[in-house]
């Protein structure tokens, strides 16, 4: 039972971690590798608001709306100039969420800080003790999904999102700016970050380096689930962190991020497109 619970718990952190950066991708088929700076700025920008007197909820949703405007800056600033040269918005996103990782260090937060939990406590499921805080993340999981299903299947704006990802030369034949989709999807995306770090930081401690190993689980769970798939990237969640679980279980702890790095190449190898992406189908065929 602790295997299954907290593997539950641990696919959920995933989910949380690798839906914003999956998101993007799908639209606008930009991989924003700026996703782990976005995460750990956003637990920085609520650690300071809380410094300075404001309450918790708003500080949470100001830090949030800030993650989403740090997401149309990255697009309108950097992304829009390099969009459909693959490597070059590879190293642009990279190159900028090194930058923000920097600029967090230099401005003083150098160590390790911490963001209060929401309820402190804790209660027994199956014989199994779960604190409150770990049960947070897996409601956050669950209304993140179903945010972006009926953002992405029942309004408007996500059904133009959607015929973006589909095909974006027929799209915009139909009136549908790709560009503004874009933006719109790095500013979904970019929230989500900040949604994920908001609930998962308290877990820990806060630390610029986070930013590093919250984009590696993000590109990871999209590469087994397949870029820009919804259900993929829960699937993928799911088997990641029972391997990883398990692995811990089995093998100890240094392990954890190895198993992650293993299943990234078993699938470039064996699946390129993942569990239900799309990419490189056709090679995959012939």
């Amino acid at each position: 039972m602790d295997i299954l619970i907290y593997g539950l718990i641990n696919a959920a952190t995933f989910t949380l971690l690798a839906l914003g950066f999956s998101l993007i991708y799908g639209v606008s088929r930009v991989a924003n590798f700026a996703h782990g700076a976005v995460y750990i700025l956003t637990g920085f920008v609520v650690w300071a608001f809380l410094k300075v007197g404001l309450n918790y909820p708003l500080a949470i949703i100001l830090a949030v709306g800030v993650s989403a405007l740090v997401g149309i800056g990255i697009y309108q600033g950097i992304l829009i100039r390099v969009r459909g040269i693959a490597a070059s918005e590879v190293i642009a996103s990279f190159a900028v969420g090194m930058g923000i990782i920097e600029l967090i260090k230099m401005v003083g937060f150098v160590g390790s800080f911490g963001n209060p939990i929401f309820v402190r406590g804790s209660v027994e499921i199956a014989g199994v003790t779960v604190d409150y805080q770990r049960l947070f993340v897996v409601v956050a999981a669950v209304a993140a999904v179903l945010f972006v299903f009926i953002l992405t299947r029942f309004t408007k704006a996500g059904l133009a999102l959607r015929g973006i990802a589909q095909d974006e030369h027929a799209a915009m034949m139909l009136g549908i700016n790709s560009d503004r989709s874009a933006t719109v999807s790095l500013a979904i995306g970019s929230g989500l970050a900040g949604v994920a770090a908001v609930v998962l930081l308290p877990l820990g401690d806060l630390y610029a380096g986070i930013g590093y190993e919250a984009l590696t689980y993000a590109v990871a769970v999209s590469i087994v689930g397949g870029l820009g798939s919804l259900g993929g990237t829960v699937l993928a969640s799911l088997v990641l962190s029972f391997l990883q679980v398990l692995t811990v279980q089995l093998l100890g702890g240094q392990w954890r991020m190895l198993v992650i790095f293993l299943a990234i190449l078993v699938i470039l190898v064996f699946k390129p497109s993942g569990f239900f992406g799309r990419q490189k189908e056709l090679e995959e065929r012939v």
